[in-house]
């Protein structure tokens, strides 16, 4: 971690942003590029375009199709979201054109929430020049797109600078980007050098802030000086303790919202190691600054290690179950946009700061985030504006590409943030009932212990604990329950990752694959039996290999010894029965959970009490070290 010694930060450029400016409004605004293929190699170039006949060269602001070709930009970023602008914005129509060389014919295609397709216009290319098409957005509430299909006869036919455009606000709303990083450095440098690559974006971008709160530090790379060149006075770099990324997200906001001129600014989030594509930020922004009230507009999610699936087209959570990342009905969830479209249109609860989209106006209506650290920040941010009136609109066909999820183990230090913070979120946004959520914790508790997950069960048991303390935990920002969770969970051999080559205290040979079973149909019965076994010894002593998605708890619990791959895949685990551990445990925790559900009631009043404090600029002002 960041020397968290103390709140002092630093401000490490000599530029300070005095003021941010709303620009005058173009004769028609670009709502968003069509771009013909991706921002890096590793990118599926059929997300952008798709040839369907003949031969045709998709470079990135270029399309080149031979004699008797046909390409598609029916595709993800090809797409333009007419649903999502009819149900949030005021805007009636969109124009799309494109400079062209050569000959052949331009279609604008549609489609409705069944995605049955139809032709909305046409025209034949018989010269180079620019040509425009003009659709209205009128039927498209429920769901459908637009797109455009090009197609040749005997002639070529390149297609440059193709946009869609619709009439502009008065004004442009300022806006700044904030990126928080922590010893990311290389990826934050590969994002910045994304941003300041695109001019297009850089057009309405009155300010870029980096706020670095790690050790390997961002200015210490060859590439800062390059992109601080390219980006100027935009350019904001600031230094402090690692607050997380809600501390570091809203140091960006808190500095945003600081200066003149941006009561209507736009501030974006963003993350430090994502996969960036630069049209992203611009679609967003230019929706934000047509819907016809303040929104929080986010972008999608992509999985980095499978650049073609979409993690989920919206999300929201269940607060009374402590569950997040659920899909929004009817959202597609790990799907292949490459050959599925999400032609539905769906809301949102919340939308991940890994792009997401922040009003000004929002922040002075409901505050600033809360000092969580990190996990759930985004979600308590997105449940708090919708309860006062503001909306989420998660934009289909904006997108960044972000570490898969499900390649991250469960079994970690952050475990911790995400148990603690979904409860404080429920307390303020839900009623919060204590008894149900105790039932549901304790087994979850059993299981950990059954699967011999000595550490996570402590890390459950911690996060209780320190909820029930109240919201004075919250004020140092996280940064002491980082530390601590990181310190006590090492006191568990379990949480240690190993190579698969050198397992400590078993030789390869000797433990085999073991497959689970289907899931038990009574779960109530296998629990207790698994418990008998377990604290009468009466397991399976061989050690054997279990896969990561075979290591469930019934599977897990009838052995004495296993090495369980790590979600990563980059190592294993080895969880060795432990009763007297686990004893300790259970007795803790029920001791917790009981406390838990006697307090419930009061723990959620105290938290709504101290919610205007732990949110407003006096709070971060004293986090910051800026009081």
């Amino acid at each position: 971690m960041a020397d968290d010694t103390g709140p002092v930060a630093t401000r490490t450029t000599d530029v300070v942003r005095d003021a941010l400016v709303e620009h005058t409004a173009p004769q028609r605004l670009v709502a968003q590029r069509t771009l013909f293929d991706g921002p890096s190699p590793l990118v599926p170039t059929d997300l952008y375009a798709q040839v369907t006949l003949g031969i045709a060269d998709r470079e990135r602001s270029t399309l080149s199709l031979q004699p008797y070709a046909r390409v598609t930009t029916n595709t993800y970023f090809g797409r333009f979201p007419a649903s999502y602008w009819q149900r949030w914005t005021a805007v009636q129509e969109v124009e799309v054109s494109a400079t062209v060389h050569g000959a052949g014919r331009m279609a604008v295609m549609a489609s409705d929430v069944d995605g049955e397709r139809r032709t909305v216009a046409s025209a034949d290319i018989r010269e180079s020049g620019k040509v425009s098409l003009t659709a209205r957005i009128d039927r498209f509430l429920d769901g459908g797109a637009l797109w455009v299909e090009w197609e040749t006869g005997a002639s070529e036919l390149r297609v440059d600078e193709m946009a869609w455009t619709v009439p502009p606000p008065e004004s442009i709303r300022p806006v700044a980007m904030v990126i928080c990083t922590y010893n990311r450095a290389d990826e934050c440098i590969d994002t910045l050098e994304a941003i300041a690559g695109d001019p297009g974006l850089l057009q309405y971008a009155d300010a870029v802030y980096v706020v670095d709160q790690g050790t390997d530090r961002v200015d210490s790379r060859e590439g800062f000086a390059r992109v601080a060149a390219s980006l100027g006075d935009r350019l904001v770099y600031l230094t402090q303790p690692n607050l997380g990324g809600a501390g570091g997200f809203t140091r960006g906001l808190y500095e945003v919202t600081g200066v003149a001129g941006a009561e209507h600014a736009n501030v974006i989030f963003m993350d430090d190691d994502i996969l960036c594509e630069p049209e992203t930020i611009a679609r967003v922004n230019a929706f934000a600054n047509l819907t016809v009230e303040p929104t929080i507009v986010g972008a999608q999610m992509l999985n980095l290690l499978h650049p073609e699936q979409l993690h989920v087209g919206a999300e929201t959570a269940d607060l009374p179950k402590l569950g997040a990342g659920i899909a929004s009905p009817r959202a597609l969830s790990s799907e292949d946009v490459t050959e599925e479209h999400q032609e539905e249109r769906v809301d949102a609860g919340y939308n991940g700061w890994w792009s997401c989209l922040i009003p000004a106006e929002i922040v002075a209506a409901v505050g600033y985030p809360l000092p969580l650290f990190f996990q759930w920040d985004d979600i308590e941010y997105g449940f708090r504006t919708r309860a006062a009136g503001f909306a989420t609109v998660t934009l289909a066909g904006a997108g960044v590409w972000h570490a898969d999820f499900g390649w991250k183990d469960w079994d970690d230090w952050h475990r911790y943030f995400n148990l603690r913070n979904a409860m404080v979120t429920a307390a303020l946004h839900s009623p919060f009932e204590g008894k149900p959520l105790s039932r549901q914790l304790l087994l979850q508790l059993g299981r950990y212990l059954l699967s011999m997950q000595y550490g996570l069960a402590h890390t459950l048991i911690k996060a209780v604990e320190d909820f029930s303390a109240g919201p004075d935990m919250l004020h140092d920002g996280g940064v002491s329950a980082a530390a601590e969770i990181r310190k006590e969970r090492a006191e568990y051999p379990e949480t240690v990752r190993h190579p698969a080559s050198a397992v400590p205290g078993i030789r390869a040979a000797d433990a085999s694959i073991e497959v689970a079973a289907p899931p038990p149909s009574a779960v109530t019965a296998v629990i207790g039996k698994r418990v008998l076994a377990q604290l009468r010894g009466r397991t399976l002593k061989h050690p054997v290999s279990i896969p990561a998605a075979e290591a469930v708890w019934y599977h897990v619990s009838r052995f004495e010894t296993v090495v369980v791959t790590d979600a990563s895949q980059e190592g294993v685990r080895v969880r060795r029965r432990d009763p007297e551990r686990a004893k300790a445990l259970l007795v803790r925790g029920v001791r917790a959970c009981r406390e838990l559900a006697r307090r419930a009631p009061e723990l959620r009043e105290q938290y709504r009490a101290a919610m205007p404090t732990l949110t407003s600029r006096e709070n971060w002002a004293r986090l910051f070290g800026q009081d």
